[in-house]
């Protein structure tokens, strides 16, 4: 009995320091849906005065190398170049339907190794490559896999997580592998954060930010060391002698998207982009307007850079190059008026270069995902493009 009221009383304890938690909330307060109260005045001040037709630089590649110095100045400081350049370990090889499968480590770094996922397409080279780059959707425990069907070498877990993410954002298809089997060498590597460049305590999404936080206390931020990484990986894809280093595209979907536009907007190897499911202006991303409002977080953020160029600005570094946007018309992250806007800001730069048959952007009626037709467009750009 007495350890029976005992057990009531820690549990009730427990309770009493919990439920206060819980349900403490102030008359007051300054935040709501995790916007400040004040986000609409945020948004006003925003005037972007270094965009392509805000700026009063007039010749627009002038204008493209001071943009890019502005947003590599808000990534903060870079990841020291290897001493003795890239450094590439084969850790297993299998021969697939027409191309070979290797899974490698790279030293994009001093500070670390890269795995990362490299397909060959059987016959003769050079070939055209592109730089497979994953998504984020919270989901942590893979990264490259999420692009190329692992390998026999991978743990059984990762395999079937692989496979089971494939059907959910890509019915079923492994993009990377379909990109081999046309004739593209194919480049995938884990971002930080993701697959084997992860927590050791396991995938937590809710300790993303934190870690972000704890970076920023080095002079670091963890977005810009994953495009860091991403122009980086390109370098290396270009050295490889498989490879013709004049015809690299890059392709992704949802932060894959986004990382295909930056790293195309910042990176001359890249001749040809496509993203999926990611492209929308601050003033609708940011806002109360929509029930859903911006969950990337620090997975998307360079201190400041909002105050100087919008997200289509930036993607405009790319033009005249070939781009491919996709958005899809059910895709509740990224709300319809912010992607029209988007579109139209992106078509002003490439009509005043006389470019604008390059750039190709769509809406369909399609939730946030990359289906296998979405897919096929993407290789029809690449195809046409590459």
């Amino acid at each position: 009995m007495k350890k029976y009221l005992l057990l009531v009383f820690i549990i009730v304890v427990d309770l009493l320091v919990v439920m206060p938690s819980l349900a403490q909330k102030r008359g007051k307060y300054e935040f709501k849906r995790n916007l400040p109260v004040y986000a609409d005045s945020l948004i006003k001040d925003l005037t972007y005065p270094l965009a392509w037709g805000n700026s009063d630089i007039k010749d627009f590649d002038v204008w493209r190398k001071v943009a890019r110095q502005k947003v590599f100045d808000c990534m903060l400081t870079p990841p020291p170049a290897p001493a003795d350049g890239f450094q590439m370990k084969v850790l297993a090889e299998e021969q697939r339907d027409g191309y070979k499968a290797r899974k490698i480590e790279i030293r994009l770094s001093r500070y670390y190794t890269v795995p990362a996922y490299l397909l060959i397409p059987d016959g003769k080279g050079p070939f055209p490559a592109v730089n497979a780059l994953h998504d984020h959707g919270a989901h942590l425990f893979i990264g490259k896999e999420k692009m190329i069907r692992p390998l026999a070498c991978e743990d059984s877990l990762v395999r079937a997580d692989a496979q089971q993410w494939a059907d959910q954002l890509y019915e079923g298809r492994f993009v990377g592998d379909d990109l081999a089997r046309h004739g593209y060498v194919v480049f995938s590597a884990d971002a930080p954060m993701w697959g084997e460049r992860g927590q050791q305590e396991g995938p937590k999404r809710d300790r993303y930010d934190m870690i972000a936080g704890n970076m920023m206390m080095y002079g670091i931020d963890l977005s810009a060391y994953m495009t860091y990484d991403d122009i980086a990986g390109t370098e290396f894809l270009a050295s490889l002698p498989e490879v013709d280093a004049e015809r690299i595209g890059c392709m992704g979907c949802s932060m894959g998207g986004y990382r295909a536009w930056m790293l195309s907007a910042l990176s001359d190897r890249i001749k040809a982009g496509a993203a999926v499911c990611w492209m929308v202006t601050t003033d609708e991303q940011m806002s109360f307007n929509y029930s859903r409002t911006e969950n990337g977080g620090f997975a998307n953020c360079f201190p400041g850079l909002r105050r100087w160029l919008d997200y289509p600005h930036v993607a405009s570094m790319a033009c005249p190059k070939a781009m491919l946007f996709i958005n899809g018309s059910q895709d509740k992250l990224f709300p319809v008026p912010g992607v029209e806007k988007a579109f139209k800001v992106m078509h002003d730069t490439w009509k005043s270069q006389g470019a604008n048959e390059k750039l190709e952007t769509e809406l369909w009626d399609i939730p946030h995902s990359c289906p296998v037709r979405a897919q096929e467009r993407v290789l029809q750009f690449f195809q046409k493009n590459l």
